[in-house]
This record gives structure tokens, sequence and C-alpha cells, in this order.
């Protein structure tokens, strides 16, 4: 701690007398097909991860920027964004004018993959990101609904209200969910039944990063990450004077869907205030087999807060809440599949959080380190097991998980070629369950972690390589105490082959301490459907793994292909005993080797100005080594083909979704048939000076197709949803 103390004095005290010759970069972004200034667009220094916002006239601004060659981008909502690249010279103004199109090709922003706002394109993981707009447009209770269409992404259900992504196979505890870059508090990792506490309406954009991203995440990272991304607590080069906010509805047919939710941002002499809410709900839905009784969902959020964002630092607090409840569907199963009895009543999950976050960080610091970062997080998560019966409700089981979280970067100055991101992180949980699935005692869990991320950028080569250290320890109330520590690592290139193409290969070894549940469960889980007994003397699991990806960015061709291969030792997983207890089926918490491998591929080719082609396929293949023995809920293989027909404001994307029949089941399981989903989404978007309404309708399985879902836990007993269509209007006004 006293060496920390240290860095940062002299960081601070040589940032007041040290002076480097700089320069500045200015220019205006505006509308190409109607030669209109717009106003509240993103402006991105790609090397220096520093961003702006166009102001009334559409113009932007950056000084202090070192000399060099650095590559901008231009971004807002439902616009292509552009790329240029400017020289800087020591003392000199650098002009940079964008014209943005209308276009199905667009630069992606990331700030997940390296904990720096970046564009995709030059990321070394795989990212895909949605913005508000297509949040808006996919519009669901639960991420794991929206997202279930990326590359990579399945969705693991219980229903709808429980909904959460799987990556490349990866499930629970192996799959990071944040909310801007801090762990979301919830239980939805443990169990298939819990859902996240995220609504998207209130987003700026939702990421994935596919892939082992431990180095600054931490073990459970293993998978990839999930990081809901709203833009408030994040250094702002200008909080430009004014009020700009966005209004979103939404409706639909097949579960009744309704909801919207509202935004607004007030900025004054440095100073921002923030404040949002909405709420959405659905009934149950409909199948072509019929209604799924007790599907019905419910979420209302709502955040505040305010924070001061100089040219040099920021300080931002915040607080926001989630209200929930969904059901436990209540399927009516099949002639070959009995229906678990503890399904033959009704049982919802009402949950709520309440967090609170304090961000700051400081930039420009003139010394060896550039700038840092940090976040302070408390996170209170409850939720109710209901069991209901003749219009009665009473508690089965009662869960709560208060949360600290903490996190410091600290940018180092670029030194030659070299740059890179040191910090740590803690966290502190306090878990308390009750009730009949308090298959867990109350426990106490500690995570203290120091990473480093370093890149090399040569003329024709990227390098970056990192290492992480991070003990977790666990106490539960009258158990035996464990303590895990670990080190995982990584080195990856990216070598540009042509223009606008590029090569990327990564080699990481990741460790992940066993979660609570596997150590410590015992009892029915309900929500895995087993009798769990977990093991006290897991080890740690660790993985090596190899990342290879293939991209090309240009104006008529936008493609990716991402292959994978991890070998997993110690792999932790649920193994049935043949024994039935309570009407279930017992599965002990057991060890082996694993092998996930794997493919990711999507393109988009221009055949016409005006018309484009889509397609994808995304497979893995996962099982335990040495018996080969496949894992259980891993997706099939799946492909997707449509085209994207686009005239001005207007976009028509028709698609077909292929997915074939999963017959590598664990034993446990049953056969899923292949199946073929045909959807049609129809938008508008008109931009303005101050304004930019998007309209849209999404159609959805318009044959009305029977399948199922192989990642669901109940998938035997209910199908997926039948025919919909759902409306969507949003408007931003700045």
């Amino acid at each position: 701690m006293k060496q920390l103390l240290f860095i940062l004095i002299f960081g601070f005290s040589s940032s007041l007398f040290a002076q480097v010759p700089t320069g500045s970069i200015k220019g205006n972004v505006q509308l190409e097909e109607k030669q209109l200034m717009l106003h509240h667009v993103t402006v991105l220094i790609v090397q220096l991860s520093r961003s702006t916002e166009t102001d009334e006239l559409g113009q932007f601004q950056f000084q202090n920027i070192p000399p060099g060659t650095y590559d901008l981008v231009a971004s807002t909502a439902g616009i292509a964004s552009e790329l240029q690249t400017v020289q800087v010279t020591a003392g000199g103004e650098a002009i940079v004018n964008f014209a943005l199109k209308l276009s199905p090709i667009r630069q992606e922003i990331t700030v997940t993959a390296s904990g720096a706002q970046e564009t995709a394109f030059g990321s070394f993981l795989s990212v895909n990101s949605m913005d508000s707009f297509e949040l808006a447009e996919e519009g669901a209770t639960a991420i794991g609904e929206v997202l279930e269409a990326q590359p990579g992404v399945a969705k693991r259900s219980f229903g709808p209200g429980a909904a959460r992504p799987v990556i490349r196979g990866f499930d629970g505890d192996r799959v990071l969910v944040l909310q801007d870059g801090v762990k979301t508090g919830s239980l939805a990792s443990q169990s298939g039944d819990h859902g996240e506490p995220i609504d998207v309406l209130q987003l700026d954009r939702l990421e994935v990063v596919k892939g082992p991203a431990t180095l600054l995440y931490g073990s459970n990272a293993i998978g990839g990450v999930v990081n809901a991304v709203s833009g408030h607590h994040q250094m702002k080069e200008q909080a430009q004077d004014g009020t700009r906010g966005y209004l979103t509805g939404i409706g639909g047919v097949a579960n009744r869907y309704g909801g919207g939710g509202a935004g607004i941002e007030y900025a004054k002499n440095r100073w921002l205030f923030w404040a949002s809410g909405g709420n959405q709900s659905t009934g149950d839905y409909h199948t072509p087999a019929g209604k799924v009784l007790n599907s019905e969902t419910r979420i209302t959020t709502g955040l505040a807060g305010f924070g001061w964002f100089g040219n040099r630092s920021f300080l931002s607090f915040g607080y926001d809440y989630n209200d929930g409840r969904y059901g436990i569907p209540s399927g009516e199963g099949d002639e070959e599949h009995e229906k678990p009895d503890h399904l033959h009543h009704e049982a919802d999950i009402d949950y709520f959080r309440r967090n609170l976050r304090v961000s700051g960080g400081i930039q420009h610091m003139r010394s060896f380190l550039e700038g840092a970062r940090f976040t302070f997080n408390y996170s209170n998560w409850n939720h109710k097991e209901l069991e209901i019966a003749e219009e009665t409700e009473e508690v089965g089981t009662f869960f709560q998980n208060k949360q600290y979280t903490w996190n410091a970067y600290f940018d180092q100055r670029r030194y030659g070629k070299l740059s890179g991101t040191l910090g740590f992180s803690g966290m502190q949980r306090d878990y308390f369950v009750q009730g009949e699935e308090a298959l867990t005692p109350p426990a106490k869990q500690n995570v203290l972690a120091f990473f480093a991320l370093e890149e090399l950028d040569f003329e024709h080569l990227k390098v970056q390589f990192g290492a992480r250290l991070e003990s977790t320890r666990y106490h539960p109330l009258n158990l035996h105490k464990r303590s895990f520590t670990g080190a995982s690592g990584s080195l990856g290139a990216h070598v540009p082959l042509w223009p606008g193409g590029a090569l990327v290969a990564n080699f990481t070894h990741s460790y992940r301490a066993p979660a609570l549940e596997e150590l410590y469960n015992r009892g029915p889980h309900l929500g895995n459907l087993t009798f769990e007994i977990g093991n006290p003397e897991l080890k740690r699991e660790r993985s090596d793994g190899v990342d290879l990806s293939l991209r090309h960015l240009g104006q008529e061709l936008q493609w990716e292909s991402n292959f994978y291969y991890y070998d997993l030792g110690n792999f932790v997983y649920l193994a049935p005993t043949g024994e039935r207890i309570d009407e279930l089926t017992e599965a002990i918490y057991a060890q082996a080797g694993a092998r996930f491998v794997g493919t990711e591929v999507t393109a988009d080719f221009s055949l016409h100005p005006n018309l484009w082609l889509n397609a994808g396929l995304d497979y893995v293949h996962a099982e335990l080594r040495g018996s080969s023995t496949p894992l259980p809920r891993i997706p099939p293989l799946r492909g997707r083909f449509g085209f994207h027909i686009r005239y001005r404001e207007l976009s028509i994307k028709p698609e077909m979704i292929l997915v074939n029949e999963q017959e590598r089941i664990f034993r446990t399981e049953t056969r899923t048939a292949g199946y073929s989903v045909a959807n049609l989404a129809v938008s508008y978007t008109l931009p303005l000076t101050h304004f930019s309404h998007h309209f849209a309708v999404n159609a959805f399985n318009l044959g009305n197709r029977l399948y199922r879902n192989h990642v669901s836990f109940i998938k035997d007993l209910v199908p997926e949803i039948g025919r919909g269509i759902r409306f969507t209007y949003s408007v931003k006004f700045f």
C-alpha cells in the first residue's frame, strides 16, 4: 500500500511540473445525405482512448494531444460510424471533418475488451455490441432473450424471466455479467431459474466479449463477459451544456408485451445530472401448442446520479434500483417426459436490487502515469421464491446478497511503442439464504486481485501481454473454510494483412476458483432439476486456450471468422449418480479434464448499394476428456442467412435462422430436433439536428414453428414462443 501511495503522489506531483509539447484536433460531424450537422455524436481517439461529443453546431475539439498519428472514429446510434486517420504535430492543429451515412456497415466501439474505449476491429478479443436503437428493437425483460441471436451466444432459460446468455458453450459462474464494468451482485450464475436485473432500454449499448477476459475482470470471466454500458460513469472531454434524453415505447403480441422507458441528462458548467426509469411486462406467451402458463414477467428500473467533469478529472455518484417478478413456467409437458413434481403448482420469483456507485478519475497527468480511474460499488440483492396455491403466496426460500466491489486502473503514459494499464480490484460479499432451497450456509467471500495489461505497438504489428494474480476466500457458517490463489496470463498479436484486414491470435492461461454452490450445495435444487451435493475439496480450475480471428472491414464487405480451442483441467461439472432423491436426480460436483472447440463466422456483403447479403454460423463442441462424454446444454450448430435492403432512412431485413439437431448429449439429457425460423425486421431512422427518431416493426417466427431450445432447463416441457410481432418507437433529443 505504501508503494501505491508513492506512485500516486509522484504521478500527481510530476504532472504539475512536466511540460510536453502537444497539439490539438478539431473538426465537425455531419449527415452526408442531408448535409446536416449532427449534435451529440461521440468522437473517439482510438490510440489514446479519449472521447468527446459534438456541440450544437456539430463541432468537436481535443486539446493536449501528444505528437503522432491517430485514428478517430465518429459514431452515434442508428447511423454508420466513420474512421479517419490524422497526423498531430507539436504546437499544430489538425482538422478532421466527418460525413456519416445511413449504411449497414458500422465501426463498433467497445469499452469492455481492454477496459478503455477502442474499436471492436482493433480489439485483441472478439467483441459484438448492440446500440440503444438495436436494443429497443430486440426489447425483452431478460438479457438472454436480447442476445440469443448474437454470434457465439445462446440463451439459457427456465422461462423468459430467467434467460441468461451462454457464451461459446460456457454458462453460470464462467460467464460474467457487468453493469458499467462492475458485477451486478445478482445470483443468476448459480441457478437456472435466477435472472439478471438489467433493463436494456436504459442502456447506451450492450457489449459481449467472447473468450477468456480474466486479466481485467477476474476468474469468473473464463468464458466471456457481458457488459451493460450506460456511459454515465466515464471520463468525458466535454460535457456540453444543455438538455438531452430519450423516450422509448414498445408493444407486442404473442406474449402481451408492453412497456417503455425515458431518461434525461442536464449539463451546466461542467456539472452533469441524469435520471431515467422504465417498466416492461409480458403475459404468458403463446406457442403453436398453446399458452405456456405462468411465464409472465415484469421489470421496473430507475436510476439517478450527478457528476463533475473537468478537462482533466471527474467524480460521479449514482444510485439505481431494479424491482421485478417473473413466473416459473408450469407447462403441461408431453407424452415422453414426465412433469417434475415441483412444477405441478405455480412458483414465482420476486426480486429487488439497490445499487450505489462512486466513480472518479484523472487524465493528462504528464508523468509516467497518463491517468487513473477508480470505482467503488455497493449492491444489495434480495429475492424470494414464492409458492402459489389457491390464490395464496408463501415464501419458500429467501436470498440476500450484499456485495462491495472496488477497482482502480492506472494508465501508463506511452513510452516509445509501449503502453499499458496496471490495477487492482477487490470484492467483499455477504451471502444469506433461508428456506426450502437453502442449499448452502450463510457465507462471506473475499476476493483481491492485482493485474497488468501491456501493449507494444509496432508499425505493422501490435503485441499485447499481461498477467493477473487473484486470491479468493470463502468463510461459510459452521463449515470448512477454503481459499484459492491463482495466476492468469495472456499473449496476443494483432497483425494487419491488407487494407481493412487483420489476423488476431491469442494464447491465454486462465484460473477459476470454484463457486460457492459448487463447494457447499447440499439438497434439492429445483432450479437445476437436481438433488445437488457439493464438494468442499474441489481444486481450482484452469484453462489453456488459443483464439484465432481473421477480420475484414471495408466499404462493401465486413466479415469475421473466429476459431477457438480451450483445454480445461479440473473442470467442475454436475455428475449424476443414478440415484433418485425427492423425485430429483442426485448429482455431485465432480472434476475432470474438458475440451471446448468451436467457430463463429459472420459476413455482410454488398450485392448493390441498396442490397446486402448477411450470413453467419456458429458451432461449439464440448466434452470431457478421456471419456469423450458430451457436456450438458451445449448449443447445436446454428446458421443465419438473410438480406439487408437499405434505401435512405428505410431498412428491411428478412432472415432465416437454421439450427441443427443436437444429438451429442449428456446422459441425463434428451435429444433436441433441428428447426428453422423466419423473421422480418423493418425500421425507419430519421436523424435531425436535435432529434433522432427510430420506428421499428419486428415480426418473428413467421412460420409459427414449434421448436425447443436445447440450452433450456425445461425444454422438454415448454417450447419457444410462436408467431408474433413487436412495435417500437424511440426518440433521442439533444
